[in-house]
């Protein structure tokens, strides 16, 4: 008895050993490597085309990084959500960034977002004029056997036809800014739709678009708008578009803009002078002291001024700058003066440009 059981023990310790390191776990599906569905779809219309952004995925369903090009259905609807893409408009195609070697770990996300875009042109038959009409989108990533986890968060676009902007838009540098001008658009608003001018205006070399202006539609024949926000001695483009302003279905109001006018080429070349200086008077001092005359004159409003200029005419002669350079203050005093003389004066206004102003007003003081 006591030799069988000394056998039966390392028997039964070889038997743990063997099956806690020789036993298979429970067997897992292979993957089917879907990519996470797009969460951030986003769709802009402008005119007759719609431009779709989104984020491309970079782990499938099972949380395991995507290696590889993610091909991606663009979908579209008219007035209904989608459930499925059914007939694609397109597939595109985005590159996912090459991995690090060591770096990448299941369920890590990558730090590189790769971005999809799709620009749809709008067909005629697709737009109307019902201001609550919509178009619909969705996107839809696919795995390497075309299949996929589902669509991405719904888009909608207005689905009305916009309204073409004007033929004639111009833009001519003045003193007081550069002045726009277009013929008006004979469309009328309604309750539910309204309609507004924008103008943009960008920097010659950059890419950076400012809202020059904005004017509502109405029953001018002829628009005018004065812009004030650019500066001198620089280039500029400006363009013209219509936005359609809708309030339909009892929802926020949305709004979209439709094709631009030509680029209209601007130099802001300032060759308009300041304002002429008024109010000059002339008074003489002299008694007890050496004799001067003090000129003082209402102060120029212009921005862009640099100073003044001051001429004098000795006895009805030719007039003559006196001042060595420009006067910053409205005011200045004569201390080159004779007896018996009378003398005459001017002043012009000089701005940053160095446009200079038409002399003011003579003011005349004789010297006793």
């Amino acid at each position: 008895m006591n030799a069988g059981r000394y056998l039966v023990a390392p028997c039964l310790g070889m038997l743990a050993v063997c099956l806690g390191c020789g036993v298979p776990g429970i067997p897992k599906p292979p993957s089917l490597k879907l990519p996470q569905p797009v969460t951030d779809l986003k769709a802009v219309r402008k005119g007759d085309k719609v431009y779709l952004a989104w984020t491309a995925p970079a782990q499938t369903t099972d949380f395991l990084p995507i290696r590889n090009a993610v091909p991606t259905k663009i979908c579209r609807s008219i007035d209904v959500a989608m459930k499925d893409c059914g007939t694609p408009l397109s597939q595109v195609t985005t590159a996912q960034p090459a991995a690090t070697p060591g770096k990448t770990q299941k369920g890590a996300k990558s730090t590189t977002k790769i971005r999809g875009s799709y620009v749809d042109a709008l067909p005629k038959s697709l737009l109307g004029d019902d201001p609550s009409s919509e178009i619909y989108y969705g996107v839809s990533a696919l795995n390497d056997r075309g299949r996929s986890a589902g669509l991405s968060n719904p888009v909608a676009v207005p689905g009305m036809a916009s309204v073409p902007p004007p033929t004639d838009f111009h833009a001519q540098v003045t003193a007081n800014g550069v002045l726009l001008s277009w013929t008006g658009n004979p469309q009328s608003d309604t309750p539910r739709l309204h309609h507004l001018y924008r103008v943009y205006r960008r920097l010659e070399g950059t890419k950076a678009d400012a809202v020059a202006g904005e004017m509502p539609f109405g029953a001018l024949r002829t628009y005018l708008l004065l812009d004030h926000g650019f500066e001198w001695e620089k280039t500029y483009q400006y363009r013209m578009t219509v936005v359609d302003l809708i309030n339909a279905g009892g929802k926020a109001e949305r709004q979209f803009e439709g094709e631009d006018t030509a680029a209209v080429r601007v130099f802001a070349h300032d060759t308009f002078p300041p304002g002429v200086p008024s109010g000059l008077q002339a008074v003489f001092s002299g008694a007890g002291q050496q004799p001067f005359i003090d000129l003082i004159w209402a102060p120029d409003a212009d921005p862009d001024l640099a100073g003044y200029n001051v001429y004098r005419r000795d006895n009805g002669g030719e007039a003559k700058k006196i001042n060595a350079d420009l006067v910053t203050t409205p005011a200045f005093r004569d201390s080159v003066v004779a007896a018996g003389h009378t003398y005459s004066y001017s002043v012009s206004a000089v701005d940053v440009h160095r446009n200079e102003s038409a002399p003011s007003l003579e003011a005349s003081e004789r010297v006793p």
